[in-house]
């Protein structure tokens, strides 16, 4: 879960993982804890931190401060990457392919916290070989480190490049899109199945499921009897 660090910037710090580590000495073993924390304002800025300590508050306090230090901008095409990219690290590869807007992060959880927190919201990604975590928050780095503008494409070769297929899905999706938004909220369905039997040998009712002998069941009342509601017969005995 995203944890806000600064609400001026918009800072929002993730932690991937934390992880102990013992060292045997003369008296006994002596625990380690390193952490690894992606930090990102969730609008084109993301750094990822490692640090060490003898507490996990600590190793994690660490690791955001590094990931601060080494935060930098990426670019982003509405929701969604320029393009496609294949990062890679260690035995990890990673392959980020952009998507149109709804589709959603599709992702694991340590491939998930980088693109979070730069603020892609619409990204197909497929990871290959190791699935360690560590690795696979570098690889995503390393494929986002891959990713150009458009407009920086057109400044290098000198040409008008016109609307991208990124961008061509981009704006073929907002016709399926709602814009507009009333704000009422929807009417719950009223569930009118078994209300004749809330009272009696209905599961729900007062009176208990009933067993069909009598128990759980409420008394009948004088209309559904047929009972004659007058007044007593005079002649009846009387004590």
């Amino acid at each position: 879960m995203a944890e806000m660090l600064d609400e001026q910037t918009s800072l929002e710090s993730t932690t991937v993982g934390v992880y102990r580590t013992s060292a045997t000495v003369k008296g006994g073993r002596r625990f380690s804890f390193s952490s690894l924390v992606v930090v990102g304002d969730r609008g084109g800025r993301v750094g990822v931190g490692y640090a060490k300590s003898n507490q996990v508050p600590q190793a994690i306090e660490k690791a955001q401060k590094v990931a601060k230090r080494k935060m930098r901008n990426f670019p982003l095409v509405g929701r969604t990457i320029p393009h496609t990219v294949l990062g890679k690290f260690g035995a990890c590869t990673v392959r980020m392919v952009p998507a149109s807007p709804g589709t959603g992060v599709i992702a694991g959880a340590a491939v998930r916290a980088p693109l979070e927190m730069l603020g892609v919201q619409d990204c197909l990604t497929k990871a290959y070989g190791s699935t360690n975590p560590k690795n696979l928050v570098k690889a995503v780095m390393n494929g986002l480190e891959q990713l150009r503008s458009k407009q920086l494409i057109a400044s290098l070769r000198g040409l008008d490049l016109g609307a991208t297929s990124v961008e061509d899905a981009i704006e073929r999706s907002k016709a399926f899109m709602t814009t507009t938004s009333t704000g009422e909220k929807a009417v719950a369905p009223v569930n009118v199945v078994g209300q004749e039997t809330k009272g009696g040998r209905g599961r729900g009712g007062r009176g208990g499921r009933g067993d069909g002998r009598g128990r759980g069941r409420r008394p009948a009342a004088p209309e559904e009897t047929g009972e004659d509601l007058a007044a007593p017969d005079a002649t009846a005995p009387t004590t």
